[in-house]
C-alpha cells in the first residue's frame, strides 16, 4: 500500500504578531521525546531522533520544547540531530518549572530563576537568542507581574525575541500584554475541553496565536464517542480528527501534537491536509464538555 503523501504545510501558515517568524500552523512538540512521564532517557534514543529528521522532512518548522522535559533531555536530543539548525526552523522554549530527582514538576517564577532557565536553554540547544519563550504560569492566582517584568528584561537585553504565556486566564492575559506584547499564548484546550472558547476568538482579532497543550487530551487520550464516530465515517484515527477539528476552530490556532514513534507523527501530520465538512464539524462542536 503506498503511503500517502502528507505535508505540515497543507495546514497553512501563521506569522507571529510584530515579528518576521512565519511558520507552518502544524508544528511538533518534543514533550514526549523523553521518558515516560517525561522523565528520563528515551525507550529508544534512535527512534526519537528519526522522529525530529522525518517531522522537518514532512514541513515542519515549529518545534515546542523545554529544558524540563526530561529534564534537559528534549533538548539535547534536537540539537544531537538538528543543530545546525535550518534557516526556516523555529525553537520555542518554556520556563517557570523545573523537576525535581523524583520526576515532580516544580514550579518557580523569581527573576533569578527565570533568567537561568533561559541561559540553559540557550546553552543546551546550541542558540545565541531564543526566538520565542512561553512563560508558564501555575493557574488564575497567580501573581504575573514581576515574571512578566523578568521576561521584558531579558528581551530587552537580547536573550529572547518574543514572549509568549503559559497557563493563564483573559485577567493574566491582560496584564501581561500590558508589560510586553505576547505573540502567543499555549493553554489546555481540544475538541472536548474548551474553556478557552473566548479567549481563541479575542486572540484572533489580535492576531496572536494559541497552541493548544494537550490537543489530543494529554496523559489521558481523549475519548468521545461522537469522535469515534466522526473517525469511523472518515476513515481516519480519532487523534488524526481531533487535530483537523482544532486547524479549522480558528486560524490563530497552532498544533503541536508530540510523538515518539514515525508511524505516529505521520498520523499527525495528515491532519493537515484534511478537511472536516460542516456535518462532520457540527457533530463534533457538540462535544464541548465546557459548555
Amino acid at each position: 500500500m503506498t503511503q500517502p503523501t502528507i505535508n505540515a504545510a497543507a495546514a497553512g501558515r501563521f506569522t507571529f504578531p510584530g515579528t518576521s517568524i512565519s511558520v507552518n500552523r502544524m508544528g511538533y512538540g518534543a514533550m514526549q521525546l523523553a521518558g515516560p512521564h517525561v522523565f528520563g532517557e528515551p525507550k529508544d534514543p534512535e527512534e526519537a531522533k528519526a522522529v525530529l529528521r522525518e517531522a522537518l522532512d514532512l514541513g515542519i518548522d515549529h518545534i515546542d520544547t523545554s529544558d524540563f522535559y526530561g529534564p534537559y533531555v528534549t533538548n539535547r536530543l534536537i540539537r544531537e540531530t538538528l543543530h545546525p539548525y535550518p534557516a526556516n526552523l523555529t525553537l520555542v522554549t518554556k520556563i517557570g518549572a523545573w523537576r525535581n530527582d523524583k520526576g515532580d514538576w516544580i514550579l518557580e517564577r523569581g527573576a533569578d530563576f527565570l533568567r537561568k532557565s533561559v541561559e540553559d536553554n540557550l546553552e543546551r540547544l546550541g542558540l545565541q537568542q531564543m526566538a520565542i519563550v512561553n512563560l508558564r504560569m501555575g493557574g488564575p492566582d497567580d501573581d504575573i507581574v514581576a515574571p512578566m517584568q523578568a521576561m521584558r528584561k531579558m528581551q530587552d537585553e537580547g536573550l529572547l525575541a518574543h514572549i509568549g504565556v503559559s497557563t493563564v486566564d483573559a485577567k493574566q492575559l491582560a496584564t501581561a500584554r500590558d508589560i510586553a506584547p505576547i505573540v502567543c499564548v499555549q493553554n489546555l484546550y481540544n475538541v472536548v475541553q474548551r474553556t478557552d472558547d473566548a479567549m481563541i476568538d479575542d486572540l484572533a482579532e489580535a492576531g496572536i496565536a494559541y497552541v493548544p497543550y494537550f490537543p489530543l487530551g494529554g496523559f489521558t487520550p481523549l475519548q468521545a464517542d461522537g469522535l469515534s464516530k466522526v473517525a469511523a465515517d472518515l476513515g481516519e484515527t480519532s487523534q488524526t480528527v481531533a487535530l483537523a477539528w482544532l486547524l479549522q476552530r480558528s486560524p490563530n490556532i497552532l498544533v503541536i501534537p508530540g510523538t515518539s514513534k514515525r508511524a505516529h507523527l505521520r498520523s499527525n501530520i495528515a491532519a493537515a491536509g484534511l478537511k472536516l465538512d460542516a456535518a462532520h464539524l457540527q457533530q463534533l462542536d457538540a462535544l464541548n464538555q465546557a459548555g
